[in-house]
C-alpha cells in the first residue's frame, strides 16, 4: 500500500498538511504510517518558500524507511548546474536563466554551504525510477527503451562519467534523461507554428500515452495551448509506437504542472502535478493494488 506524492517545489507546509489528511503521524523528526509507505516523484527544490525544511521531510521519511524518493528534473538540474566540466564552467550553463531557476534554493541555504553540498551529493543517490508487479513510478515519462538503459547501469548513483555523458547531445544518456525527466516533445511542422501569450511554439509537450496516428496536435500536447490548429498530427510515428499502452501496468509521474480538479487521465495513467508552485493543490494517490485506477483515490490539499 503505497501512497505516491506529486511535485513539492519547497511547500513543505503544504507536504505536512496532505501527509496528515494521508494518516501518517509525526514521530520525533519524520513522519510515517503503520501500514503505509510514500513514494516522492521528484522536484523538492525551487520556486517554494521552504525548501530546506522540505528536504528535511522527504530525507527523513527515506532514512527511516517510511519513503522512496525519486529524481525530479530538478534535482537533476541542480547537479549539472553545480558540477564542473573538464576543460572549465559548467556541466549546466550559469545563464541568468538558469541561474535565477535556482536562486531560491541557493538563497535558502546561504548561510549553510555544508548542508547544500551534502543535499546535492544526495540527489546524486536518487533513482530515476520506481517499479513492482502492480505500478509504475517516474517523474516525467516512462519509456521502456530509456528506463531500460538506466536498468543497464550497474552503478548505483549517479557517477561523475554518467553526469557528464548526459549533457552529451550524442550519447544515448542524454535521451534517457531528457525523456524520462521532462518527457517528450514534438516538433511542429513550419505551417503549425505560432506565438501566443506564453512565446514562440517551435514544439510541444505530448502525451506520450495516446496514440499520434489518430490525434491532433491539441489531443497530443499537454499544455493548453489556444493557438494551436485541432489538425491531424504529422510525424507521429516514433511517439505511436513508443506510447505507453493501456495494458501496462498503472504509472504515476509529476512534471507538467496541470490545472484545473485533479483526475486520472486514463485509467492506468496518473498525473499528480497539479501546479502546486503556482498555487495549485498538492496531489497524492492511495494506491492499493488495482489495475484501474480511481479518481476517488486522488487526495488533494
Amino acid at each position: 500500500m503505497y501512497d505516491i506524492i506529486g511535485d513539492i517545489h519547497g511547500h513543505a507546509d503544504k507536504l505536512e498538511e496532505l501527509l496528515k489528511k494521508l494518516g501518517y503521524s509525526k514521530k520525533k523528526k519524520e513522519f510515517s504510517h503503520s501500514e503505509r509507505k510514500v513514494i516522492f516523484v521528484g522536484d523538492y527544490i525551487n520556486r517554494g518558500p521552504k525548501i530546506p525544511e522540505t528536504l528535511e521531510i522527504v530525507r527523513n521519511m527515506v532514512e527511516s524507511k517510511n519513503a522512496i524518493a525519486l529524481m525530479g528534473n530538478h534535482e537533476y538540474h541542480a547537479i549539472c548546474f553545480h558540477t564542473k566540466k573538464e576543460k572549465g564552467g559548467y556541466l549546466r550553463k550559469h545563464t541568468i536563466k538558469n541561474i535565477l531557476q535556482h536562486y531560491k534554493t541557493i538563497k535558502q541555504f546561504e548561510h549553510d554551504q555544508d548542508g547544500y553540498d551534502e543535499t546535492i551529493s544526495w540527489f546524486k543517490t536518487l533513482p530515476l525510477f520506481f517499479e513492482n508487479e502492480n505500478f509504475r513510478v517516474v517523474h516525467a515519462c516512462w519509456d521502456d527503451d530509456k528506463i531500460n538503459f538506466f536498468k543497464s547501469l550497474t552503478a548505483h548513483k549517479l557517477d561523475h562519467q554518467l553526469i557528464t555523458d548526459s549533457t552529451n547531445e550524442d550519447l544515448p544518456a542524454f535521451n534517457a534523461f531528457e525523456i524520462t525527466l521532462k518527457g517528450k516533445d514534438l516538433v511542429l511542422p513550419l505551417s503549425e507554428r505560432f506565438s501566443d501569450k506564453y512565446g514562440d511554439h517551435t514544439s510541444i509537450r505530448v502525451k506520450w500515452w495516446v496514440d499520434a496516428h489518430h490525434s491532433t496536435f491539441k489531443e497530443l500536447c499537454i499544455d493548453p495551448l489556444p493557438g494551436l490548429k485541432d489538425d491531424a498530427v504529422i510525424g507521429g510515428e516514433q511517439l505511436s509506437a513508443s506510447r505507453y499502452k493501456e495494458e501496462y501496468k498503472p504509472v504515476f509521474f509529476g512534471h507538467y504542472a496541470l490545472e484545473g480538479k485533479p483526475k486520472i487521465l486514463r485509467s492506468n495513467i496518473c498525473c499528480l502535478d497539479y501546479s502546486v508552485a503556482k498555487e495549485g493543490p498538492m496531489v497524492a494517490y492511495k494506491y492499493d493494488g488495482e489495475k484501474v485506477l480511481d479518481n476517488s483515490k486522488l487526495i488533494s490539499v
